[in-house]
């Protein structure tokens, strides 16, 4: 983790449960321990604190008085919210398409779509690449900045994506919608740049429906449900 003077600054301890909550290395529902992260992380009891406060601010961990502090569940409709954000940006950016394309940004969208054809790819290696080819495709449109402000709205869908990724097992079929994306915009097919688009990026909610099917408790059900502390914490 970077240092600062010596010390881990509360940047750094708030990016990294951030990116445990999205990778799920903490997963949806797991009681968190201020105590625990922060041995874990090496670092006093305060900057886990302020960072799970922010992460609550987020939706990303919920704090129930008496309780504790928990990972939160996936929320099918906040992953709404975020898809529907992403997906105006995005097929509206292919519509900002110039008419010659910038050559150096299409020459790392084909090195990108190279790497995500390696066998030995692993999920969160290819989510990397996944990211980094979308931020390009905005790039391609002069509006890469924006991609920014959109990182920032999807925990939750990014969660989603991943457990998509962990229910597919290989992510060839996400690569070759990748692929199909591209060419038609070197081609110059906006319109089906633009329906290719759309269904990449909706595929996530038939993913959801499959995953909630077995694994109901990785989801939000109802936002007023509350973990009942026994003997064990436990969601009802």
């Amino acid at each position: 983790m970077p240092q600062k003077n010596g010390r881990t600054s509360r940047r750094d301890i708030y990016q990294k449960l951030r990116q445990m909550v999205l990778t799920l290395e903490l997963a949806p529902g797991a009681a968190l321990s201020e105590n625990e992260l922060a041995a874990s992380l090496g670092v006093s009891r305060t900057p886990v604190r302020e960072s799970l406060i922010l992460l609550a601010q987020e939706g990303l961990v919920q704090v129930f008085p008496k309780i504790g502090s928990f990972v939160s569940r996936v929320d099918p409709a906040q992953v709404a919210d975020a898809q529907f954000l992403r997906e105006a940006v995005e097929l509206a950016s292919l519509h900002a398409l110039p008419e010659h394309l910038d050559p150096a940004i299409v020459e790392d969208l084909r090195v990108n779509l190279d790497r995500q054809k390696r066998a030995d790819l692993d999920l969160e290696e290819f989510f990397a690449l996944d990211e980094a080819f979308h931020q390009n495709l905005m790039r391609l449109s002069g509006h890469g900045n924006v991609w920014t402000t959109v990182a920032a709205a999807k925990g939750h869908l990014d969660r989603a994506r991943r457990l998509g990724l962990h229910e597919n097992a290989s992510p060839a079929a996400f690569a070759a919608q990748h692929h199909e994306i591209f060419e038609a915009i070197v081609g110059g097919d906006v319109p089906l740049a633009h329906a290719a688009m759309r269904t990449h990026l909706r595929a996530v909610f038939s993913d959801i429906e499959r995953i909630r099917a077995h694994s109901p408790e990785l989801f939000a059900a109802d936002a007023s449900t509350v973990p009942v502390r026994r003997n064990v914490v436990v969601w009802e």
